[in-house]
């Protein structure tokens, strides 16, 4: 399928649009933006020495946020690997505090199908609501993306089987794909098999988040919203670690989806130090809470 004839949608002049939003980054460099950058942030931790008692650590953190931090939103979710979601089950406060997965085989998406959903499947019975999967790229690069499509749709029926309000985000790994067209291919392919977010990055790879992916992908999401109706979330993940990577990437939400989009329902970081570097800016000094 021509996806991008489809939806009429050919990307044109990203730097230029990028460079844009950058010159008029001062309007979103400010504490009211960040607070609420603060409260999009799924919380991550996804390194080899992650151990139940680690997660219920950082669980604990955010239970406790809002007693050390009133003035701010806490995180909108806990990201880690599957098998420790049960970790910030159990440990949480509040359903308020999502628990993200990563799942299917991440990060690379190289391993059969059938493992990939039972192994999204078990990180929803263990209480995660929101999976973060990547896009089979030995299928999507190889040209076969019903068969990419096909993965995510079938991840995607098995969750919402178990769990009818999960929510899936599809990882489109954009520094793996070579061109501007590629990225915007592998967004409407992945919004049409059932993403209810796209993602930029794992974060493995050598080149991770960048604004003129997102400045795609959000375009993207925007044409599928004019063609149907339907709202999909963004996710910028992978490298994005600063108050001004949230302001950046914050800009460029505004600039294409608007404000409707600024919410922690249609628009999420995917950070492991963003969090203490948005209150380090937002108190005016250092700050590692988290």
């Amino acid at each position: 399928m021509d996806y991008l004839e489809k939806y009429s949608y050919r990307p044109a002049d990203i730097d230029a649009k990028v460079a844009a939003v950058k010159q008029n980054i001062a309007q979103w460099q400010n504490k009211e933006v960040w607070c609420k950058s603060l409260g999009m942030i799924d919380l991550t931790s996804l390194t080899v020495s992650d151990t139940p008692t680690k997660i219920a650590a950082m669980t604990e953190k955010v239970n406790n946020f809002n007693n050390v931090y009133p003035q701010y939103p806490k995180p909108a979710s806990i990201c880690v690997y599957p098998n420790l979601a049960k970790s910030i089950a159990d440990a949480r406060y509040s359903k308020e505090i999502h628990i993200t997965s990563v799942a299917g085989g991440f990060p690379a998406s190289q391993t059969f199908a059938a493992v990939k959903i039972a192994e999204c499947v078990a990180a929803v019975k263990d209480g995660a609501d929101e999976i973060d999967i990547v896009l089979a790229h030995n299928s999507f690069c190889d040209g076969r993306f019903d068969d990419a499509a096909k993965e995510i749709s079938d991840i995607k029926k098995a969750i919402v089987s178990i769990n009818p309000a999960v929510h899936l985000k599809v990882i489109l790994e954009t520094g793996a794909l070579g061109s501007y067209d590629e990225i915007a291919t592998a967004s409407f392919l992945a919004i049409e098999a059932g993403a209810d977010f796209i993602k930029t990055s794992t974060g493995k790879i050598g080149v991770s988040a960048t604004p003129e992916a997102a400045y795609v992908m959000c375009e993207c999401i925007k044409a599928y919203f004019n063609a149907t109706g339907k709202k999909i979330g963004f996710k910028p993940a992978g490298g994005v670690a600063s108050a001004d990577d949230a302001s950046l990437y914050y800009g460029i939400v505004d600039t294409v989806l608007g404000s409707e989009w600024l919410t922690p329902a249609l628009f999420r970081f995917g950070a492991s130090r963003m969090a203490n570097n948005l209150l380090s800016a937002l108190e005016d000094k250092e700050v590692k809470y988290f």
